[in-house]
C-alpha cells in the first residue's frame, strides 16, 4: 500500500513538474532499470545519453509516447535509472503490442528503428533487468 501511494504521488508530481496534465484514460507506464555500467561509464553519462540521444529517438519512433527519466535518489537501489512514459490511451498502447504482451507487427518495426540508437546505449551499460507496469489513470 506504502508503494502505490509513493509511486501515485511521484506520477502526480512528474506530470505537474512537467506541465503535462495526467487525463482519464491516459497510461504511465513506469520502467525500474537495473543497470550494469560498462568500465569507465558513469550513472551520468549513461543518463546523458538516454535524456539526449535515446529519449528523443524513442519519442520519434513510439509515436505519440512521451518518455521522462527518472532518478532513485531514496530507497533501494539509489544508483539506478527508470523510466516514466505516458500514453494517450490503452488504445495507442496496444498498436505496439499484442493483447498477450508480444509486439505487434509495427511494435517490431519500432523495436527496428530503435536499434542502432539501443546498440549505442548498450555500449554504456547492460540494461540487467526492466520490470515495467502499466498504470490506467481513472
Amino acid at each position: 500500500m506504502k508503494t502505490l501511494v509513493i509511486a501515485s504521488l511521484f506520477i502526480f508530481l512528474t506530470g505537474i513538474s512537467f506541465g503535462q496534465e495526467l487525463k482519464k484514460g491516459n497510461v504511465v507506464a513506469t520502467h525500474v532499470m537495473v543497470l550494469e555500467l560498462s568500465e569507465d561509464v558513469t550513472l551520468e553519462q549513461f543518463t546523458d545519453f538516454m535524456i539526449n540521444k535515446y529519449i528523443p529517438a524513442y519519442e520519434k519512433i513510439w509515436k505519440g509516447w512521451k518518455a521522462y527519466p527518472v532518478k532513485r535518489i531514496r530507497g533501494e537501489n539509489t544508483d539506478g535509472f527508470g523510466m516514466i512514459v505516458v500514453i494517450k490511451s490503452v488504445k495507442d498502447r496496444d498498436k505496439y503490442f499484442n493483447e498477450d504482451g508480444s509486439y505487434s507487427e509495427l511494435g517490431i518495426l519500432a523495436t527496428e528503428c530503435l536499434r542502432p540508437i539501443y546498440s549505442d546505449l548498450t555500449k554504456l551499460a547492460t540494461i540487467k533487468s526492466d520490470k515495467y507496469t502499466d498504470w490506467l489513470v481513472y
